[in-house]
């Protein structure tokens, strides 16, 4: 028997307050903690990071805001990112953070804190195609890296008119869709323990 649990980190690709991406993300962990994860929310704002830059790395090593992303994702086997999209891409910060979680640090093999890393993806936005196009862009990166993305996703569209005054999706069917992405990841995890 593996000593495998469920332990999911989450965040969203936006520092906006009032993020639409956040809102479906809160969605999504909180059924993922509700079907058995331990699920480690995080805002990206709270971990501010400068433009990756390899003379940068090379004169002052990792910030230590990348330290704590790092050791964050070395903690959790699942990653739930929820995406937005920026013309019709992967957002600079979600990118940059990526960047500066996969630089190697002393003896530390390359891309080590995404191996063995379970993925789901979901996004929203204020278009008719509810950050597709991103996921696409984020969905090749992950793979290429090593990291398992589930291959169910799920965007909301016009997300302006999509929540409800409690930050839920006014279409039950949709609210369910995200709960369900959370869901999935936990017992896809979970599985892992056979």
């Amino acid at each position: 028997m593996s000593d495998l649990t469920a332990k999911i980190l989450a965040f969203a690709g936006s520092e906006r307050e009032g993020s639409y991406n956040k809102m479906i993300l809160k969605i999504a962990a909180e059924e993922a903690g509700r079907t058995g994860a331990t699920v480690t929310l995080i805002d990206l704002k709270n971990y501010p990071l400068p433009l990756y830059n390899a003379d940068f790395e090379e004169k002052n090593g990792l910030p230590e805001n990348a330290k704590k992303l790092k050791k964050l994702f070395l903690e959790n086997n699942g990653l739930l990112l929820a995406c937005p999209e920026y013309n019709s891409s992967i957002t600079p910060l979600l990118k940059n953070t990526l960047d500066w979680v996969s630089r190697p640090e002393g003896s530390e093999i390359y891309l080590s804190c995404y191996k063995n890393k379970i993925a789901a993806l979901i996004s929203t936005s204020t278009g008719n195609l509810g950050g597709l196009r991103g996921l696409v862009t984020v969905r090749a990166m992950l793979e290429n890296i090593g990291v398992i993305v589930l291959p169910e996703q799920i965007s909301i569209i016009n997300a302006i008119e999509a929540f409800d005054e409690n930050g839920n999706l006014k279409d039950a069917n949709r609210q369910e869709a995200i709960r369900k992405i959370g869901a999935n990841l936990t017992k896809f995890l979970l599985s892992l323990n056979c």
